[in-house]
């Protein structure tokens, strides 16, 4: 009798943990279905939500740093055609969107329009001098112009440089080259980022994810159009992706993440490279490939980008973007720092450039839940381009078309300490107590039954074994 009490009592362990295991299962779909509506809920861009809180104005400082490329050798460049030789100044450092959205409106097609307020601060305990340091570089004027206006006029251009005695390259404060300056030549300001504080990037008419959270914060108009006029391409004018500072929850680390930026004019992707610690915080890093600013031979889906057959040799250079399409005519090219992943003849053609993946590429921290990006760098280096002239006297020794860096770009921001572990506490906690309650229910149930089970066929074997003998 007690012998069947234990069996009966194996028995029914052994159901229980069954019954256990099955809970612990069950826990695994119900658990991940609890957390997908919660993110989803959390991750829509309307009043009340954890997006929209971070959206309307970004948490984060975002700082931009900037070296500008100062020249070491303009007479020689001038009377002898040498190679520019040029050493990277800075970091001179500004604080940027720190101003919040404006203009926000909510549209009936689950769409939401804002403007972005462009402004900058600059930083002196984050920089190496002043804005009133000086800096040898490229006259944006001269440059400008000699692409800008016919060659059947050149002869007027010159008289103009004579007349100000103006040349190829010129001494500015930091603060002139960056946010402008009179110039006599254009009788206009001149300057490589003006006009900027008081301006606004957009209209941006973005998916809220109300309807479809797949769609969340994909752009769908910006400055009323659901495409570019830059590129006479309908491929190349596409208007991807979200502006990179969040995507769709539940990232797919296979596929590419897709993002426009009105910087350079065009939309890019980002792949994935590895999974990182970000305080605590898993995030997966993306990167932009080789093949983004490839020449067309190596990606021939960048041949709408290729603008100038002359100064790109053909279509044939790599790690250049020509944006003077959407720079009013102006030679300028965009690039990584130091020309990184470009053609070698763009670092032989202007010395004192050392490219580094480390530092010079841009990338991306995105936290694969909820989909928001929780650091970035955006690194961009700005160039422009001049060439020789039979006219121009300033140009007459130069001997092929050169991109002379300009400046480039360190744009950064990354969660503080506060909202990283207010983020663990909200959302990765939960997440990861659930799922230690899964693995719990589901190892404890099946040792039981496991135990239970061999108990059983012990008893069971000893019990036969009795009756034999």
């Amino acid at each position: 009798m007690g012998c069947c009490n234990i069996r009966c009592g194996l028995i029914a362990g052994a159901v229980f943990g069954v019954a256990v295991a099955i809970l612990g299962g069950i826990l695994i779909p119900v658990g991940n279905s609890i957390i997908q509506g919660t993110v989803e809920k959390e991750a829509v861009i309307e009043q009340g939500t954890t997006a929209y809180d971070n959206w309307v104005s970004t948490g984060a400082f975002v700082y931009r740093q900037l070296w500008l490329f100062d020249l070491k050798n303009p007479i020689e460049v001038l009377q002898y055609g040498a190679r520019p030789v040029v050493v990277e100044k800075g970091p001179y450092t500004y604080k940027i969107r720190y101003l919040p959205k404006e203009n926000i409106t909510f549209n009936p097609n689950h769409t939401v329009s804002f403007l972005l307020p462009n402004g900058a601060i600059f930083e002196p305990s984050m920089s190496v001098g002043t804005e009133d340091d000086n800096v040898t570089s490229l006259n944006l004027a001269v440059a400008g112009a000699y692409s800008m206006v016919p060659q059947v006029f050149h002869h007027v251009l010159e008289t103009l440089i004579n007349k100000n005695k103006a040349s190829l390259f010129q001494r500015r404060t930091v603060k002139e080259l960056l946010w402008g300056y009179s110039d006599p030549i254009l009788n206009a300001t001149v300057g490589l980022f003006a006009p900027y504080n008081g301006t606004y990037d957009g209209y941006y008419n973005v998916y809220s994810g109300k309807d479809d959270i797949s769609k969340v914060s994909t752009i769908d108009r910006w400055r009323g159009e659901r495409s570019l006029h830059f590129w006479d391409d309908p491929y190349c004018d596409m208007i991807n992706g979200t502006d990179a500072s969040s995507f769709a929850p539940f990232i797919d680390k296979k596929k590419p993440l897709y993002f426009f930026s009105s910087d350079i004019c065009r939309s890019v992707s980002a792949s994935f490279e590895q999974s990182m610690d970000l305080k605590g915080i898993e995030v997966y890093r993306y990167t932009l490939l080789q093949s983004t600013l490839a020449s067309p031979t190596v990606n021939p889906d960048n041949r709408c980008f290729c603008r100038n057959f002359k100064s790109t040799k053909n279509c044939t250079m790599a790690g250049v973007l020509d944006i003077s399409s959407c720079q009013d005519g102006r030679p300028i090219y965009i690039s990584l720092p130091h020309f990184l992943y470009g053609s070698p003849s763009l670092r032989e053609d202007v010395l004192g450039l050392n490219p580094s993946e480390v530092h010079h590429n841009t990338f991306l921290d995105v936290e694969p839940t909820t989909g928001f990006t929780l650091r970035f760098a955006k690194r961009i280096q700005v160039n422009m381009m001049y060439g020789p002239s039979k006219v121009i006297t300033v140009l007459k020794k130069v001997k092929d078309y050169t991109i002379f860096p300009l400046v480039w770009l360190n744009e950064t921001a990354a969660l503080d300490d506060e909202t990283a572990d207010m983020f663990k506490e909200e959302l990765i906690s939960h997440i990861q107590m659930l799922g230690i309650l899964q693995k719990a229910l589901l190892g404890t149930g099946l040792a039981i039954f496991v135990l239970c089970l061999i108990s059983y066929c012990v008893i069971r074997r000893s019990n036969n074994q009795v009756k034999v003998a």
